[in-house]
């Protein structure tokens, strides 16, 4: 069942860090310590994959679809999505040089 924000609110903290999943490979991961992160987990090339997409309540339960769908896209363009990242973030730093 896909999350709400309402459920995400309620979410408490226990001994062990837990996956809550929305669908899609997207789950929130809350800590022991109380902190949520997003995560998306993804086969490509065979290969378990996963990328972080943000931290609740900073990104929020639609951006963190909207991330995931992109994500999905790229896979079925063949792109690995972790891949595509690194190569953004090493274009964003050579520009700046």
């Amino acid at each position: 069942m896909p999350l709400t924000d309402k459920a995400i609110k309620a979410l408490k903290p226990g001994p062990k860090a837990r996956k809550v999943t929305d669908g899609g490979g997207l789950f929130l991961l809350v800590n022991p310590d109380g902190s949520k992160w997003w995560r998306f987990k993804y086969r490509f090339e065979g290969r378990e994959k996963m990328i972080s997409v943000g931290v609740y309540p900073d990104t929020g339960l639609a951006l963190a679809r909207d991330k995931r769908d992109d994500a999905r896209r790229l896979l079925a363009a063949g792109i690995n999505p972790s891949a595509h990242r690194a190569a953004k973030k090493l274009a964003v730093a050579d520009s700046l040089r």
